[in-house]
């Protein structure tokens, strides 16, 4: 198993970063205290190739390998972008587009897919819901089919990008069958009748993703906008969340680099009783804790995304472990980088309060911290020793 990167990913990644602070970073501070979306950088994301960059080239993406992938989105948040762009990126890249190019129709994927690789079109996927969070069987949205047409009703709940979305995945209850069995994707175009977007949340974190619910009242679609099978959803949906417990990971630790060389910076300039606080082991072991949390991180992440390159089925063990240590333990450097700011850490001014702020999703979205522990455990159970 090799995780050092190739002369041209190591490039690769010096051409993101420096592409990030040029384009995207100066925008950041301003809008993430609006709470607003920025669709110009959103778009300039699909410009550089970053929003396709795994697709096939005939489907307008890049033709990169996952761990190219994963590399540019830690890429992003070493340089300083914020954490709801990134999110917006994920959600649109990963949840939306990868699915309707593993699972839908050579249609659905030229039709799509170009436009979504390019920007011009946003994605979003539509599968929680007010009362459907981490038990995905029990959503009650249903697409009942008429005469060549599905015809869907209900609410979707925290949905990023659903405001803005041009195009929607959308998970529905299909046919008689009850639980995992009944569920199947569709395509959801924006201006279908009965498809519109509900309230906006406003959220402690990632603020510049915009976060809203998608309700569909007697919304109908062809036939033809079905993904994949019917029943076939629930697969396509773990699918997708394998993404959200890997390679949606990588902007997270990214960020945590960022932060580092804030605090080393900030240490260094410090002085409190008369030298610099980076002298004190206090601050010592807080820096180190960081470093810790990222080399760890990095190499969780990076081994699944290895695995992926290699066409080997990743074990579920293996993306619970990587996403709840993110989400778990990246609490405690976020934290740690406030601290070491003290007073100025608390101000919007310093990135380290926006980190604080963006890190507190990652125990929660992509499937909460107990889930993951619930399939460790479970899958452990079944060890024999």
């Amino acid at each position: 198993m090799d995780f050092s990167f190739t002369q041209e990913q190591r490039i690769f990644r010096d051409q993101v970063i420096r592409f990030a602070r040029k384009e995207i970073v100066p925008r950041v501070q301003e809008h993430e205290l609006k709470g607003e979306f920025d669709i110009h950088s959103f778009r300039t994301l699909g410009e550089f190739g970053i929003l396709g960059l795994h697709f096939p080239e005939n489907l307008g993406g890049g033709g990169a390998d996952i761990v190219t992938t994963m590399l540019a989105g830690e890429s992003l948040g070493e340089a300083g972008v914020d954490g709801g762009l990134t999110l917006s990126y994920g959600a649109h890249t990963f949840l939306c587009a990868d699915t309707i190019f593993c699972h839908g129709t050579d249609e659905q994927k030229k039709r799509y897919l170009p436009e979504l690789c390019s920007g011009e079109l946003i994605g979003c996927m539509g599968l929680t819901e007010p009362n459907a969070g981490s038990d995905v069987a029990s959503i009650s949205t249903k697409a009942e089919k008429r005469n060549g047409y599905y015809v869907l009703n209900g609410t979707k709940m925290f949905i990023t990008n659903g405001s803005v979305a041009d195009i929607a995945v959308v998970y529905a209850r299909t046919g008689d069958k009850k639980g995992y069995r009944g569920i199947s994707a569709f395509v959801v175009e924006k201006g279908t009748p009965g498809f519109y977007s509900g309230r906006k949340l406003i959220k402690m974190g990632v603020r510049t993703s915009p976060t809203s619910e998608l309700i569909f009242e007697d919304c109908k679609i062809p036939e033809t906008n079905l993904i994949g099978r019917e029943g076939d959803g629930f697969r396509m949906a773990m699918q997708t969340v394998e993404w959200d417990r890997s390679t949606l990971l990588a902007p997270f630790v990214g960020g945590m680099k960022y932060v580092l060389e804030k605090c080393i910076q900030y240490a260094k300039q410090r002085y409190q009783f008369g030298r610099p606080i980076a002298d004190f082991p206090a601050i010592k072991n807080r820096l180190a804790d960081i470093k810790i949390f990222i080399e760890v991180a990095r190499t969780l992440c990076y081994r699944i995304a290895w695995l992926k390159d290699q066409g080997k089925e990743i074990n579920p063990m293996e993306s619970a472990v990587a996403k709840l240590f993110v989400g778990d333990w990246s609490l405690e450097p976020a934290n740690s980088a406030l601290l070491i700011h003290g007073g100025y850490g608390y101000c919007h001014e310093f990135e380290v309060e926006r980190y604080f702020r963006d890190s507190r999703l990652a125990p929660i979205g992509g499937g909460t911290s107990d889930i993951q522990k619930r399939i460790i455990a479970r899958i452990i159970s079944e060890y024999e020793f």
